[in-house]
This record gives structure tokens, sequence and C-alpha cells, in this order.
């Protein structure tokens, strides 16, 4: 099946449902927290092409936070389950989360914005670390809506980018300028946190 995902079955496969209207672009891209190999450059650089720059951002950006807040929400139900206790009690799993703890909100939306790596791995430890849903979820919604507009942004006219190498250099600025952002928005959300005393940053309401 991964080997059938190119960028043309893809295209092909989207023109063909374009019926449906928004969803073969949202659910294939809310599979990628569930079947990790999916290609997401190629993923969202095609429905930028099907759907146009605008509304194939939304529909992989809302099929990509969709798939991540699920995975979230699944792992935290089964959280307490006495095999999930134990592999979270390994000695390196356990310095990993108290690493995770004390940089929640930077750690996922820092790896949220690149379009490579291990999101399902990310979803999970945030949800055993007992990151706050709602903190949780901004960060992943910031972190994706920089990635998703920069590969459609790309996706949506390869060819541009060939004729014009300059416009990379707005792309680097956008994500410069993101990361200074969520530092400012981790600095937000944490502050609340230490004012309390709490010696667990993350709980799980």
């Amino acid at each position: 099946m991964l080997e059938w995902l190119t960028e043309d079955h893809l295209k092909y496969g989207l023109e063909q449902f374009r019926s449906l209207g928004p969803v073969p672009g949202i659910v294939v891209t809310f599979m990628k927290s569930f079947v990790p190999p999916l290609p997401t450059i190629v993923i969202v650089g095609v429905n930028a092409a099907v759907y146009g720059l605008w509304l194939g951002f939304l529909y992989s950006w809302l099929g990509l936070v969709t798939g991540c807040l699920t995975t979230f929400a699944l792992v935290r139900k089964l959280s307490g389950h006495p095999l999930v206790e134990r592999w979270a009690e390994k000695p390196k799993v356990k310095r990993g989360l108290q690493w995770v703890r004390r940089n929640a909100f930077g750690y996922v939306f820092i790896l949220s914005l690149f379009p490579v790596g291990p999101f399902v791995v990310v979803n999970i430890a945030a949800a055993i670390a007992r990151m706050r849903f709602a903190s949780f979820a901004i960060a992943v919604a910031f972190g994706k809506a920089v990635m998703v507009f920069v590969v459609s942004y790309v996706g949506h006219d390869v060819q541009q980018y060939v004729r014009e190498p300059i416009r990379l250099v707005y792309v680097v600025l956008l994500v410069a300028v993101s990361l200074y952002a969520s530092k400012k928005l981790e600095a937000r959300f944490s502050k609340p946190l230490a004012e309390k005393g709490s010696g667990r940053p993350y709980d799980m309401s």
C-alpha cells in the first residue's frame, strides 16, 4: 500500500473523490497519526495541488491535528493500564518522560514543525507524561499550522521555487518567527503552573 502512495497516485485518487468535498483530503492526513510510514510531505503537497493552497492547507491541518488529538486522548485513557505503567517505569523511558514533563509545550510544538518525524511517539509521550489536553492542543495546532502551510505553499507550485529560489527565504523566515512565538507561548502557559508551585506541572484535567 505504501509503495502505491506516490504523488501521482494520491493526486489521481483525490481527484476521483472530489465529489465528496473535503472528506478525502482530511481523512488521508488523519490516518497519518495511525499509520506512521505515510509520507506527510507528499500527502500535504498533493492536497494543496488538488484543492488549492488555502483549502488544501485547511484540510491537511484539520486531518493532522484531529489525528494527533485522537491519539493523545486514546493513550491518556489507557495510561493507567498495567502494561503502560510498566513500560513507563523503565529507566530510559522514565528519564525521557521527566524531560517531556519539564519541556512539554516546546517539545510538542517544535517536533510538530517538522514534516517528517515520530509523530505517533510524540503524541504517546505527551499523553503518558500527563500533559494537559489544552496545552497539547494549542502546541499541536500552532506547530502543525506552520508545517502544513510551508509544505502546502511549496507543494502548491513547486516550479515557482525553481524559477525564483529567493522565495525560500520567506519560508525560512516564517519558521524562525514561529520558533520565537513558540517561546513566548510556552512562557505564557508555563507561568501560571509555576506560580502554583505544583510538583506535577501537568495533570489529567
